[in-house]
């Protein structure tokens, strides 16, 4: 059953399937009904009018038939915006797959949620204007863990309810403790304190505001080894979009020690 007749809704695109040979299946992020599949056809055909709004994290205005059970419908789009920037840079493109990816881990079919749409519009829109984007990511990873159900308490210690830094996050108590409390777990995580610090402030942002933010390799990485340990703990979900962005790093740290040998060994033999 459909909803009546044609409507207007807006959608992000969070993927795109091949259905045969040349349709496609499309799930789009909508504000109006949330999630919703969409049946696409001729989609990967080369004179195909839609494309350039049905490509992966555009968001767009569309007019379709929404069904309440199976598959939807798309008849036109009235407009769309599609994250040039985005499209065109490896890294930007993995970060944004892996947060549709998530988005859709982290809802129901069928059940409206502005405030993660707009999160995730947010999160597009911020990184398309090239500001950082393992940053933008990270505060994106920081807010979605609540629609897992995951609560992890930044904000005082456990224990005595010290809001003052410097913490260690316990898993055996669900939040972070102060130094005064160091020893209420003996398998304390040993987080490094700038990612505690920096995970509590993601928190209270918003995906814009991270162009304020100016962070060193070494914190960065401290604080994706923080909220890998909270997904890992608590989420436990495996996303070959995040899979493939480890492998990138690792990739990028192979290429430098390689670059920097190379270097090192010109040096010597002059």
């Amino acid at each position: 059953m459909s909803k009546t007749g044609f409507q207007t809704f807006q959608g992000i695109v969070i993927s795109v399937r091949k259905h045969k040979e040349t349709d496609a299946l499309v799930k789009i992020f909508t504000l109006e009904h949330g999630k919703r599949m969409f049946f696409v056809r001729h989609y990967f055909k080369s004179n195909f009018q839609m494309k350039a709004s049905l490509l992966p994290f555009t968001h767009a205005s569309y007019i379709g038939t929404i069904n309440d059970d199976g598959l939807s419908f798309l008849r036109d789009y009235q407009s769309a915006e599609n994250y040039t920037a985005i499209q065109q840079d490896v890294y930007l493109n993995a970060y944004a797959t892996y947060m549709a990816n998530l988005a859709d881990a982290a809802m129901e079919d069928r059940i409206p949620n502005k405030e993660l749409f707009e999160l995730l519009q947010q999160s597009l829109g911020a990184m398309n204007n090239k500001n950082d984007g393992q940053t933008i990511m990270n505060v994106y990873e920081m807010n979605l863990l609540k629609y897992f159900g995951v609560h992890p308490q930044l904000s005082a210690c456990r224990i005595c309810g010290n809001p003052n830094e410097p913490f260690d996050y316990s898993a055996k108590h669900s939040g972070v403790l102060c130094t005064n409390h160091f020893h209420e777990d003996s398998h304390r995580l040993h987080a490094h304190p700038a990612a505690i610090h920096f995970c509590r402030i993601f928190l209270k942002i918003k995906p814009n505001q991270v162009e304020r933010i100016s962070l060193k390799d070494d914190t960065k990485k401290a604080i994706q080894d923080f909220i890998d340990f909270l997904y890992d703990e608590y989420v436990g979900i495996k996303l070959k979009s995040k899979s493939y962005i480890d492998q990138m790093k690792e990739w990028e740290n192979t290429l430098q020690l390689s670059v920097e040998k190379r270097k090192a060994d010109e040096s010597e033999n002059t």
